[in-house]
């Protein structure tokens, strides 16, 4: 039986933030309802178009109702024979709805030509923006369940995100920024919120318990190519990581937890890497009391796309044959077959085609913003 330590949570944070404090799906949220929603376009709320049509056909029934009110003397009532206001809105209501019950009727000529020139484009008027707004929903309706079965039918080799927040956020920016198309990410996360904020970044949402197999299956876990387990909870990514890994065999999953000591649960759970941000944070905080130019290094590492960046290459066959140090490249490992060598290590020889670099390189060539021009803290 696993036994999963739980970290200290900080009961500070403020409670006001946009999205979740943390990252992902959480234990006690089962009750969720699960469903996919696709990135759409901006576009105006429901409920403002359904608001908007039926001010357009109060609209429309008021026009029609002034217009008869004004040639009253030219309808007759077979209750009384006059036609008051309260009558002219009820002729209308009637005349626009296709009702009829033929209690008011045009009686002069002027009051005839009046409902077919007039009366009888603004009932067609009104009949189209009821019944258009009706056929605008079914159609919205069939578009997007068409949309879902085409993105289920097309989506294979995606990678799926659990858990939205800060952690699983900076995860697939950073994976994107290498060439990820944003159409090939998922993103599972129990809160509504959170989800509406992946779809308006472009992304895939399903929104529910990513503890529960049938929710991974909605993500299309079983055909994904990678996994990014970032949640709340050590005791939820180990849940996650062992369902993630029953649905898919050949994924790739890393996954995050808080205490460094839940880090073999996880590896035992199926995750190929577990990365601890409790202990990671630590040792980055420490670092920067011992040296705090290390420190910067290190935060420029971290940070993509700016500055300098640590990547993973094949070798060119330029390179072949040539040791770590030879090349221009500054390499930090070298990756052959299932190792990780480090760039001194004896074994390694002369550099393969088959190897791969794991390198320093600058992420922006033009820009020459480096750790060691920033100012360092006073002592």
């Amino acid at each position: 039986m696993f036994h999963v330590k739980h970290a200290d949570y900080d009961a500070t944070a403020s409670p006001d933030s946009a999205l979740p404090r943390d990252d992902g799906p959480q234990m006690d949220e089962r009750s969720v309802a699960h469903r996919v929603k696709l990135p759409v376009k901006v576009v105006e709320r429901p409920l403002r178009q359904v608001a908007k049509r039926l001010l357009m056909a109060l609209l429309v029934l008021v026009l029609t109702a002034l217009v008869v009110y004004v040639d009253r003397a030219g309808y007759r009532d077979s209750a009384d024979d006059s036609v008051d206001l309260l009558d002219s809105f009820y002729y209308a209501t009637v005349t626009l709805s296709t009702t009829g019950y033929g209690d008011i009727t045009p009686v002069s000529d002027s009051a005839r030509l009046t409902n077919i020139f007039v009366i009888t484009p603004l009932r067609v008027l009104f009949l189209i923006i009821l019944v258009g707004t009706t056929l605008e929903v079914l159609t919205e309706r069939t578009r997007e369940e068409w949309r879902l079965k085409h993105w289920r039918s097309a989506l294979r080799e995606h990678t799926v995100v659990i858990g939205f927040g800060t952690k699983g956020r900076s995860a697939v920016q950073t994976v994107c920024a290498t060439g990820l198309k944003k159409e090939q990410v998922v993103v599972v996360d129990p809160s509504a919120k959170v989800i509406d904020a992946a779809t308006a970044d472009g992304y895939a949402g399903v929104m529910g318990d990513a503890t529960r197999s049938e929710v991974l299956k909605r993500a299309e876990v079983g055909k994904a190519r990678q996994i990014i387990i970032a949640p709340q909870r050590d005791d939820t990514a180990v849940l996650v990581t062992l369902t993630a890994r029953q649905l898919n065999r050949s994924a790739k999953i890393v996954a995050a937890v808080r205490e460094e000591e839940n880090a073999p649960l996880l590896r035992q759970s199926g995750a190929d890497a577990v990365i601890t941000s409790a202990s990671a944070a630590g040792r980055l905080l420490g670092l920067s009391v011992l040296s705090p130019a290390a420190g910067m290094v290190i935060e420029d590492l971290i940070q993509q796309g700016s500055g300098l960046d640590l990547v993973e290459r094949p070798v060119v066959r330029a390179e072949a044959g040539k040791r770590p140090r030879e090349i221009d490249d500054l390499v930090v490992s070298v990756v052959r077959g299932h190792r990780v060598l480090g760039y001194d290590d004896r074994s390694i020889g002369t550099l393969q085609l088959t190897d791969r670099l794991i390198t320093i390189v600058r992420a922006s060539p033009g820009t020459q913003i480096t750790p060691h021009i920033r100012p360092l803290p006073a002592d």
